[in-house]
């Protein structure tokens, strides 16, 4: 099943989506919730009932009429106002114990579309190709070998990130903030656990929870650059949900991220072409950039980097103060 948030009338809908048509779910039964907010606090007693009615609309036993047109809606982030989102380094192989983490800044997370930059952002402005999981239940302490009955649904992420700032704030060892707290691009829908059956696989040795192939691709203004797999992560999601889950409380709506693979983003990219190649020039993103990133089994997330109207440098008015 596949969920999404969308502008109606002004207001934040949730709709079902079957063969590029959008269903408003409380238009479909009068017990679904209209917002995915209240979908994933009370996941238990609507997602049986969504499941059901997905298939109804798949069979053709409800009528075109009550759906929208997917070109003709404005997409949101699928969870609009996520409680928290977490970043892990699912696919690094640097901690040899457990899955690393940080924390996002949440209310900067969107739907597809724009993105804006301000202009220390588009200094060595790049990608981060991700999936990213929404929790559904509330829980404390959770263990990986259960840890994917707490998974709502699968969705792609585009992490942006400066760089430039990046590495002015990481040489003081507290971590990107500045960075990436401008855009996180989320979306364009949830796809529930069920959807990805098929391309359930073989869990690593060692380690607990489901794991997916999944083909990840990243094209620039139509050029892919970047492939990978979801497959290679190193930690499942089950395990980075119970490293989380340690001695905090989980609650639906909070996003968490897989982390990048080596090849995910501009910068992994330039560490590899940089020291093989003399003549290499560095790729970065730039003002007009269009970014589609593709997993297989999660659709296409497509956004544009746009100029912020708000344009100022954070460099050049500290050098206005000096």
């Amino acid at each position: 099943m596949k969920l999404v948030s969308y502008i109606k009338e002004g207001h934040e809908q949730l709709a079902i989506l079957v063969n590029d048509i959008l269903y408003d779910t409380d238009g479909l039964h009068p017990e679904l919730p209209s917002t995915m907010s209240m979908f994933l606090n009370y996941w238990d007693d609507y997602y049986t009932l969504a499941v059901a009615i997905n298939q109804s609309i798949q069979d053709g036993k409800i009528s075109l009429n009550k759906g929208i047109p997917l070109g003709s809606a404005s997409l949101l982030s699928p969870v609009p106002q996520p409680s928290s989102c977490r970043d892990a380094d699912g696919f690094s192989s640097e901690s040899k114990e457990f899955p690393v983490l940080s924390f996002c800044n949440h209310h900067s997370i969107q739907g597809p579309g724009e993105i804006y930059c301000m202009p220390d952002h588009l200094q060595d402005l790049d990608f981060e190709l991700k999936v990213a999981i929404v929790i559904c239940r509330q829980g404390k302490n959770i263990s990986a070998d259960e840890a994917d009955e707490y998974i709502g649904g699968y969705m792609i992420m585009n992490d942006v990130c400066a760089r430039r700032l990046e590495k002015e704030e990481m040489q003081f060892n507290r971590g990107p903030v500045k960075s990436k707290d401008f855009a996180t691009v989320v979306g364009p829908w949830l796809v529930t656990s069920d959807e990805l059956e098929l391309f359930r696989t073989e869990t690593k040795d060692g380690h607990l929870g489901n794991c997916f192939q999944l083909s990840m691709k990243c094209r620039v203004n139509g050029k892919q650059v970047s492939e990978g797999n979801l497959a290679d992560m190193r930690w499942t999601f089950a395990e980075i949900i119970e490293r989380s889950a340690y001695g905090a409380e989980l609650f639906p709506g909070e996003i968490v991220s897989s982390g990048t693979f080596a090849n995910g983003s501009l910068q992994g990219l330039n560490s590899i072409g940089g020291p093989n190649d003399s003549s290499y020039q560095p790729q970065w993103l730039c003002e007009g950039d269009t970014i589609e990133m593709e997993i297989e089994g999660l659709g296409t997330l497509v956004t544009n980097v746009v100029a912020d109207p708000n344009d100022f440098s954070l460099r050049a008015k500290r050098k206005n103060r000096e």
